[in-house]
């Protein structure tokens, strides 16, 4: 029994070492980025070995940033955007996990079944019959371009129905006694108890809008509706602010503080979800 303890003490030991390390490759980067922001002298060259601490903290590099690029409406544009694909995709997902879960319509296996196999195509092999089918509607420089898409949400759609599936149907078979249609037994009843996974969803989808650069990259073409993503590549490129780490290394902080925001307000929900949910199972 001792040396079965002492084992698994000498495991956990080794663990906790091995995810510290894989934590400190996070996060020393990530330190690395955030002090050369506030570093004046990084401005035209990059310090090597990399510091820490700057050595003159300065806020020029932000205030360059914001001067230099148009990051305020970027920052609007892509906050527009990950509303309306949070909204368009949450909205799909609640609706077909509630009936693939609890209406048990003929042929629902199938359905559910194409509908997971779509999630094995590469965005790259549909993103050209997509633009071209947007670009017939004229829906190019469109926000409907990114929120059209949003309707087909097959992983949150899956995900939802394995944990509605772990809810009793004398829920529903309860409602419809009472006189209830299925628009209100699905958000009166059903929805309210799925909260942990929709805060999960929220911050999965949030996070794929805000740092998706390709797709913007392709429908996008008025710098005026540009992404943080897309506005900062671009400015970078043609004015050159690849001369500047500071500055780009400031840009960078900016566009992901809303991510980390989002993550950290979020992430009490997105343990307990995955440890409530059929994907445990």
């Amino acid at each position: 029994m001792n040396s079965y303890s002492s084992s698994k003490s000498k495991s956990r030991i080794l663990l906790t070492i091995l995810l510290g390390i894989g934590a400190l490759t996070m996060v020393v980067p990530f330190g690395w980025m955030l002090s050369t922001s506030f570093d004046w002298n990084a401005i035209l060259n990059l310090s090597f070995p990399p510091r820490l601490f700057p050595e003159i903290p300065s806020f020029k590099a932000y205030y360059m940033a914001f001067t230099m690029v148009s990051m305020l409406r970027y920052l609007l544009n892509s906050f527009i955007i990950a509303a309306g694909v949070i909204a368009v995709s949450l909205l799909s997902a609640l609706s077909a996990g509630y009936a693939l879960s609890k209406i048990r319509f003929k042929g629902y296996n199938v359905l559910l079944i194409i509908a997971l196999s779509t999630m094995m195509v590469p965005f790259e092999v549909t993103m050209i019959p997509q633009f071209f089918l947007f670009n017939k509607l004229g829906l190019i420089n469109n926000y409907l371009a990114f929120f059209l898409p949003a309707v087909t949400y097959v992983f949150g759609t899956f995900f939802i129905k394995q944990y509605m599936d772990t809810i009793p149907d004398s829920f529903r078979e309860s409602a419809i006694i009472d006189g209830a249609n299925e628009l209100q037994i699905a958000f009166k009843i059903f929805v309210p108890l799925c909260g942990p996974l929709v805060f999960t969803l929220v911050v999965l989808v949030f996070i794929g809008s805000w740092n998706d650069f390709l797709w913007p990259l392709i429908v996008l073409t008025d710098p005026n509706l540009y992404t943080v993503q897309l506005g900062v590549s671009m400015f970078t490129y043609n004015q050159g602010l690849n001369n500047m780490p500071a500055v780009d290394m400031a840009v960078a902080i900016v566009s992901s503080i809303p991510v980390l925001l989002i993550y950290m307000f979020f992430q009490k929900y997105i343990v307990e979800s995955i440890s409530m949910s059929g994907l445990k199972q």
